[in-house]
């Protein structure tokens, strides 16, 4: 059986090279894995895009174009979201799982959704609404610039609530690289739960701040009661990005998720 195609959606202000450390493993390993890089991130470091600042809604449009293009080419897609990326995501999968390809008698399709402690909101929520739940001490002082893209306000504080587990300088250097977020698209309310019909896998960071633990839960427990599946979960003591600070574990973490296809 020929392996499945991966699509990796990063969080918020999250550009594809931040991945890497990832990526290339799995690519060692004879998967086909690329990031993309989100319409509601800035271009690199501090500079945001021209324009009206995209939406979530956008982001799941550009999501869905990258699956269509693999699934006709007949491929299997497991997409892999981290942080905000879970909305985008989440939206993006009308159409495209391979069960609803098929019964339109196309090949290809989406197999798998794996949410890397990730926002996933029920529909009619938007994710601003899911961070809401984190304690006051756990949320990113930002500043909105008159176009709407989102800035960090304290890179320190930033810096210790996602990068808690590195030292702090290293921390502070990873939210220096950040481009700008839109903020309208943390805004935007999901219309489309894909993880209604689409097996789930959950990378469960224990100590994340940013979306801690029990709102992680209560994500898995909602889409258990929305699919009446049980969610795949894996649990991992780490912060908001282990991509950075346990990058061996999240490498085993997607093979394994990848294996189950």
């Amino acid at each position: 059986m020929a392996k499945p195609s991966i699509l990796l959606i990063p969080g918020a202000s999250g550009l594809p090279e931040f991945y890497d450390s990832v990526m290339d493993p799995v690519t060692a390993k004879g998967y086909t894995i690329r990031g993309l890089h989100m319409r509601s991130v800035g271009l690199k470091a501090g500079i945001a895009r021209e324009g009206v600042p995209p939406s979530m809604y956008d982001d799941a449009a550009l999501i869905a174009k990258e699956v269509e293009k693999l699934a006709d080419e007949g491929k299997d897609v497991i997409l892999i979201a981290h942080s905000y990326g879970g909305v985008p995501t989440t939206e993006s999968t009308k159409g495209l799982s391979k069960e609803e390809r098929r019964e339109q008698g196309k090949s290809g399709g989406i197999v798998r959704l794996a949410y890397m402690t990730s926002l996933v909101p029920a529909v009619g929520i938007a994710a601003m609404s899911v961070l809401g739940d984190a304690p006051q001490d756990q949320k990113m002082d930002f500043r909105i610039d008159e176009q709407g893209w989102m800035h960090h306000n304290d890179v320190s504080k930033a810096a210790a609530i996602c990068f808690q587990d590195i030292p702090k300088e290293e921390g502070e250097m990873w939210i220096r690289k950040f481009p700008p977020h839109s903020s309208v698209s943390f805004t935007n309310k999901l219309t489309h739960a894909g993880y209604k019909t689409i097996p789930v896998s959950y990378l469960l960071c224990e100590e994340d701040l940013c979306i801690p633990a029990q709102t992680q839960k209560a994500e898995i427990e909602l889409i258990e009661k929305e699919s009446g599946k049980n969610v795949d979960v894996t649990y991992l003591k780490a912060g908001h990005v282990p991509i950075v600070s346990k990058p061996q574990e999240v490498v085993n973490w997607i093979l394994d998720v990848a294996g189950k296809h």
